[in-house]
């Protein structure tokens, strides 16, 4: 019988009768690409859950990432290869390149075609972008929500955000290679504090009590911001119950098409979000705070990364408690346990539950998960007191909100309201219609909340309140269509978005959404089938993607019967 192993007399491999083999299996280790990591890696600690910062890493520097790299980085971490590859492969901001495969053009245009950038005209622009451009040394690619709606259409030329984007303006930087992100005017520390930032968490830090914090939030009426609703000081008590290690983890990963309003925090007044932040790690006693940033947002994340460093500067928090962490191109990261993943180096696929990530978050301990918004009001609750929050009333509804508003307005851009506004309230707020449009329906909510008919005008945006119409409120991201406008596509639009992010997980999303967008490219929809779909992914979707990728069928269904 022959043993497999290798001959130390010939250095053949061998595993049955025959000539053998000089090398293992699998693609060879290149010792270029491996030295070119390990200068990449330099001195950072080879730990699993960095695996999506070392490939951004090697996709910063060389453009893409080959395979070479990735066989070199998946030697340098003791990590398999095809482990290493799912990863890569799973992001759309990582671009993978088989060996034979040409490199891609050294200078990406990225043209965002969500909802409000479509109705401001992203295919024409996409097509016109394709017609005056090298196809050799500019790749164009189409991409999802860049979070900039306000500012509809948005191309991104390398890291540099084009608004209100042109063919001219966009050619134009490429041909001044103007590709790097540009910075705004913020709020830095040292206006901050001038204003009395950080005094509250100095206080908390020398004799506060952590229940009593949590109470106070919880009194306010502040709930989840970034959709859910779920009571914020309720959540904290979960949390400070549990024993041993625990973690605060942001979601900044603000993906649902619509939704701006954390990117504006983020560039305008930063020290608030990390101040409500540190207050809610300290309260539950969390051991390092994790921020997940969405990678569409490269000035946030430079502002952020100057910000920190000025907090370890003034001893406010040690080296590394604060965990800064970039996505690459994964919406449904958003959901808190694929993000939670995410953070851990690993495909961002949505975890079962039970149990909640309050009890196995990060590293399965417990993990207290907040969106930026959220932790900005706890700053300013805890500052001004819980007045400043709940002492707004409006339709009956407590509380302020800021609203995304895009689409057929007059001035698009965050509209910080009362939590009972109504559409009508909004579209005030936001200049009233743009001229010439005619207010016809609607988003309420981002994609998730589908589409609901002007004459629903009346109804409180708020938690709670949209239920009796077979939506929700989620992200606050409002998007306005007029009479220029068809909801039909609109809803089309919305499927390709969620059949694009799906992560593949489950058969009911990914199929589904797949199916639908099919469907609904029929001059008339198959309202029978259509439905029969729609609740098979309402009743066996894994996680809120699947779940609520039908509204806009269903809402499109009831609403505008006559498109369909």
């Amino acid at each position: 019988m022959w043993e497999s192993g290798v001959d130390q007399k010939t250095g053949v491999w061998k595993s049955a009768k025959g000539k053998g083999r000089t090398t293992p299996k699998g693609r060879q280790l290149d010792d270029a690409a491996l030295s070119e990591v390990r200068t990449l890696l330099a001195d950072m600690p080879r730990r699993r859950d960095l695996l999506i910062e070392f490939l951004h890493l090697i996709q910063d520097a060389y453009g893409h990432l080959s395979a070479p790299h990735l066989r070199a980085l998946a030697e340098e971490m003791r990590v398999s290869m095809a482990e290493v590859q799912e990863v890569a492969s799973f992001y759309a901001h990582f671009d993978v390149v088989r060996e034979g495969e040409a490199v891609p053009p050294a200078l990406t245009i990225r043209v965002c075609d969500s909802l409000s950038c479509e109705m401001e005209g992203a295919q024409q622009l996409m097509s016109a972008l394709k017609a005056g451009s090298d196809p050799a040394s500019v790749r164009i690619l189409r991409a999802p929500c860049m979070g900039r709606c306000d500012m509809a259409p948005i191309a991104e030329v390398g890291h540099n955000h084009i608004d209100h984007a042109t063919p001219e303006k966009v050619l134009a930087a490429v041909a001044a290679r103007d590709v790097h992100t540009k910075i705004p005017e913020y709020e830095d520390y040292g206006a901050y504090v001038s204003g009395g930032g950080y005094r509250v968490l100095h206080a908390l830090h020398e004799n506060g009590d952590p229940e009593a914090t949590a109470e106070t939030v919880f009194e306010s009426g502040l709930r989840g911001l970034g959709g859910a609703g779920f009571p914020s000081g309720k959540k904290w008590g979960f949390v400070f119950a549990e024993t041993g290690t625990k973690y605060l983890a942001v979601n900044g990963d603000e993906g649902e098409p619509g939704t701006f309003k954390d990117r504006v925090h983020l560039e305008a007044e930063p020290h608030l979000f990390l101040e409500g932040m540190l207050i809610a790690a300290w309260s539950i006693g969390a051991e390092k705070a994790f921020i997940y940033l969405r990678d569409e947002y490269p000035a946030a994340c430079e502002i952020l990364k100057r910000e920190i460093a000025k907090l370890v500067e003034q001893k406010i928090v040690q080296e590394g408690y604060i965990d800064l962490r970039r996505g690459a191109g994964a919406y449904i990261c958003g959901e808190e346990s694929a993000m939670i993943e995410s953070i851990e180096g690993k495909r961002g696929l949505p975890r079962h539950r039970p149990p909640f990530v309050a009890q196995v978050g990060v590293f399965n301990r417990p993990t207290l998960v907040h969106n930026v918004e959220t932790l900005a009001w706890v700053a300013r609750i805890l500052r001004e007191g819980p007045e400043v929050f709940s002492g707004v009333e409006h339709n009956g509804r407590v509380g302020l909100r800021n609203y995304s508003v895009s689409g057929r307005v007059a001035k698009p851009g965050v509209y910080l309201l009362p939590a009972g506004s109504t559409v009508t309230d909004i579209i005030y707020a936001a200049g009233g219609m743009k001229q010439g449009h005619i207010f016809h329906a609607y988003q309420p909510g981002g994609p998730s909340s589908g589409l609901l008919p002007a004459h629903l005008n009346d109804v409180p945006l708020d938690f709670d309140t949209l239920q009796p119409h077979g939506t929700f409120i989620g992200s606050a991201a409002v998007v306005i269509l007029s009479d220029q406008d068809r909801p039909r596509d609109a809803a089309l639009n919305m499927l390709r978005f969620f059949e694009d992010e799906s992560c593949g997980q489950c058969t009911p999303c990914r199929v589904g959404c797949e199916k639908a967008v099919k469907l609904m490219q029929a001059d008339h929809w198959d309202q029978p089938l259509l439905e029969e779909l729609c609740q098979t992914m309402v009743d066996a979707s894994i996680c809120g993607l699947g779940q609520a990728a039908p509204n806009p069928i269903r809402l499109v269904m009831k609403h505008f019967p006559n498109e369909i």
